[in-house]
């Protein structure tokens, strides 16, 4: 079901006739487009980040402040948190031993959007313990990678209550093009794992198959373009080889890292489901034996996955 139909009830705050104000966690690679995306269309944003340096990148913008402690969060109608795993997720907004937390500060009746890729069971503990507070929880991750962050053309994966999920619509329309309401509170972030198992398992046998083709003595590039053109095109085919492989780039914007806890996470989706998945599982070893080769490298790209199998096969896809 896509929610983006559903009016932008967000659009007014319980202060008056205003945009919501907004916070935002955690200003990485993606987190920084998007909060930027955010404060140029006018939202008031207060962003935060365990760097106070990738904070301040954003200071410079109209109706932005960066938080100086937990208490800044008092008056925040949305909080958007963008951070590498539930973990840290939790510890943010739950605060850690001897630290103010954010859930905290905030008054009952907040929604808190978790736009990371956590695992589904810590999404719905989470959500417990801030209705705790009288706060609201929308799981939404997203999928595009920072281009599409950019554009604000994400494909947003929602799980919540609906009527939670109408509140931070407008807030959402600027991130994504389409945001689809996939079920309860930690259905989007089931969905985004085995989204991302699949990605994975896609890039990773166009990598192998261009691999056996060049060892076969055929042309890579002329490969892709018979690729794309027939039932064996993926997304990895059209928007990661030439893009990333080829050029020797390796810079998506998506770390390895990130992509192998998510596999993790969708293998456990499927354990708990008492799912047999013998596919899922040996593309969740391989990637863990790129990680490993690439020595648990955290700025190792997800696309690097290529050059894994480029050494076992003895060729170079360029």
């Amino acid at each position: 079901m896509m929610a983006g139909n559903q009016p932008r009830a967000g659009e007014r705050s319980r202060a008056g006739d205003r945009r919501p104000k907004v916070a935002f966690a955690g200003i990485g690679a993606m987190g920084y487009p998007m909060a930027r995306r955010l404060a140029e269309r006018g939202f008031p944003l207060l962003v935060h980040d365990a760097d106070a340096r990738a904070a301040r990148r954003l200071t410079g913008l109209p109706s932005v402040a960066a938080a100086t402690g937990a208490a800044d969060f008092a008056d925040r109608d949305i909080v958007i948190t963008m951070l590498p795993d539930g973990t840290a997720v939790r510890e943010c907004l739950l605060g850690t031993r001897g630290e103010a937390a954010i859930a905290d500060a905030l008054q009952p009746g907040a929604t808190v959007i978790d736009m990371s890729s956590s695992a589904p069971q810590g999404t719905v503990e989470l959500a417990g313990r801030l209705a705790e507070r009288g706060l609201r929880l929308v799981d939404a991750p997203v999928s595009g990678g920072v281009p599409r962050a950019e554009q604000g053309t994400l494909a947003i994966m929602a799980g919540g209550d609906a009527g939670d999920l109408g509140r931070v619509t407008c807030v959402l329309d600027v991130l994504g093009s389409k945001i689809f309401h996939v079920g309860g509170v930690g259905a989007g972030h089931a969905m985004k794992a085995l989204n991302n198992m699949l990605s994975a398992a896609g890039l990773a046998v166009a990598v192998e198959v261009l691999a056996v083709g060049k060892r076969f003595g055929l042309e890579p590039r002329s490969m892709l373009e018979v690729l794309n053109s027939s039932t064996g095109r993926n997304n990895s085919t059209e928007n990661k080889i030439a893009q990333q492989v080829f050029s020797r780039s390796f810079s998506s914007g998506f770390s390895m890292r990130l992509m192998v806890k998510d596999l993790l996470t969708a293998m456990d989706t499927a354990h708990q489901t008492r799912t047999p998945v013998p596919v899922s599982a040996a593309c969740l070893e391989l990637w863990k034996a790129a990680l490993h080769d690439l020595g648990d490298d955290p700025a190792a790209d997800h696309t690097a996955i290529a050059r894994y199998v480029e050494e076992r096969a003895g060729v170079t896809l360029d």
